[in-house]
């Protein structure tokens, strides 16, 4: 029996697109292997890497005048990588923090920045309240001259989301997307880079994509390590080393289900209710707290809290024997957490909402 899959990544897949890799993964597309094992100079994966890259330039509408890459290493890479790459000898880059994510790239480019004369400065920042809220746009203290804005759009351990991207004028904005990718519509013109590790709405781990205006290749110094300049990957169209095959192939499956399902928009509309319908329940009992401030609250992670950690040691394991499973919060929070990734189906919202109701009925 399949469970309710609630984990904050790596994340639950649509049930159809591991059926399909089921079904191929003794003989892909009549070549007498699996994917697993085919070179990935084999025409078969051509196919495959060639599907994989432009199912993602339709589904995201990156138009012309912007690469699209897929590289390995995860966010964690890209909080150096996009460093590495833009910022300029003597200048600067503004991060706005709202998580413990953004913070970790603070810290990448800080480390970049001193080896450049270049400085890696906060813009903007909740961590006094906890993060449990976005920056509003009269706090931000954005510097004109800045080699780019980087933000998080959605925030996994503290459940809030820009749902209003900051003004940023000529500065290029870099945004991690790991957790909201596609999962609404966005205008790819309006960035300068965006990465996102596929392991919660794209796919399987292993694989990161990275969307980046080509006029901004051109910033990388002389000198990077190969492997780590992004010109690199845009010139051999992500196949200058292996790639990690199999991890395409399934994002190329989730892409073309995404588009199946009406696209972004579709996603949009179904991730907003499922988010809906759970704080919903949440704001009407007494018994349950949501932990972000309800503007700035998050649609792919839903967090809360219980009167106690007793009672939320009860809620998880309680709801783990129903099938809902996932639902631990971050290890430096605490608390619940509910993670509604695209793959996320209603139905297993509609099976949390009751075991809510139920345990706060049993235990409240």
């Amino acid at each position: 029996m399949r469970v309710h899959n609630f984990g904050a990544g790596p994340a639950a897949l649509p049930l159809p697109v591991l059926e399909r890799a089921r079904a191929e993964l003794l003989d892909f597309a009549g070549t007498g292997m699996s994917v697993l094992e085919a070179s990935h100079r084999a025409p078969a994966y051509d196919a495959v890497h060639r599907g994989a890259l432009d199912g993602l330039r339709r589904a995201l509408g990156v138009p012309a005048g912007w690469s699209v890459l897929l590289l390995q290493g995860g966010a964690s890479l890209q909080f150096a990588m996009a460093p590495t790459n833009l910022l300029t000898s003597g200048g600067s880059a503004d991060y706005v923090l709202t998580g413990a994510w953004s913070r970790k790239a603070l810290a990448e480019a800080e480390r970049v920045a001193a080896g450049r004369g270049a400085r890696a400065r906060v813009a903007g920042t909740t961590e006094g309240e906890g993060f449990t809220r976005i920056p509003r746009p009269g706090e931000l203290d954005l510097d004109p001259a800045a080699a780019y804005l980087h933000l998080t759009t959605n925030n996994t351990i503290f459940g809030t989301q820009w749902h209003e991207l900051p003004a940023a004028g000529d500065v290029p904005l870099v945004a991690d997307m790991s957790s909201d990718v596609l999962s609404r519509p966005v205008d790819v013109a309006r960035f300068g880079l965006i990465y996102a590790g596929a392991q919660k709405n794209l796919g399987p781990a292993g694989v990161t994509l990275v969307v980046v205006r080509d006029d901004l290749l051109e910033r990388a110094p002389a000198g990077l390590a190969t492997i780590l300049d992004y010109r690199t990957h845009a010139a051999k169209d992500s196949l200058y080393n292996t790639p990690p095959t199999f991890a395409i192939y399934l994002l190329g499956l989730v892409v073309a289900w995404i588009e199946e399902q009406g696209g972004a928009a579709a996603m949009a509309e179904r991730n907003r209710a499922k988010a809906e319908s759970l704080y919903a329940a949440i704001d009407a009992s007494g018994f349950y707290r949501g932990s972000a401030e309800p503007a700035s609250r998050s649609w792919m992670n839903v967090t809360f809290r219980l009167p106690d950690e007793e009672h939320e040691g009860r809620f998880v394991a309680a709801a783990a024997g129903e099938g809902l499973v996932g639902l631990r919060g971050h290890r430096s929070v605490g608390g619940v957490r509910a993670s509604l990734y695209n793959a996320v189906p209603p139905e297993a919202v509609e099976a949390l909402v009751a075991f809510l109701r139920e345990f706060e009925r049993t235990h409240g």
